[in-house]
């Protein structure tokens, strides 16, 4: 499964999602977190809290999360939230260390057992996502 995560220092969930510059995707297969990439975007945010929902500058964000099942982050405004559940993204909010939020994220969503990298049961980690980017 891929996880994308807000961070401003690789190690700690400490940032807000309207604010972020770039994501981490950590892949979670089997139990096992491994960094895969970094996704530089234009952050959400106007810097305005009364700001409107703004669907064209949030699909620019949210279509380079369209393959994660999960978004770790500090913080996040309710439409947003809504919207990725609408794509199937689950969201995880935390302000603890990545690694730690990871399984948090995992646990959260998992259907099956895992135990300590093996896959037990009917564990979805590994299943993939029907991708369905946002489109206005």
């Amino acid at each position: 499964m891929l996880i994308a995560v807000t961070s401003t220092n690789g190690t700690d969930v400490d940032q807000h999602f309207g604010h972020t510059e770039s994501f981490s995707i950590y892949s979670y297969n089997n139990c096992n977190p491994e960094l895969i990439k970094e996704i530089a975007v234009e952050k959400y945010s106007v810097d305005d809290p009364n700001h409107p929902f703004d669907l064209p500058r949030f699909a620019t964000v949210a279509n380079q999360l369209i393959d994660c099942k999960v978004l770790v982050t500090k913080k996040i405004g309710d439409k947003p939230k809504q919207e990725l559940t609408k794509l199937g993204i689950t969201t995880v909010i935390s302000s603890e260390t990545i690694p730690a939020a990871l399984k948090v994220a995992h646990d959260a969503i998992c259907v099956g057992d895992c135990d300590e990298g093996k896959k037990i049961n009917s564990c979805s980690c590994s299943s993939p996502k029907e991708v369905k980017p946002i489109t206005f």
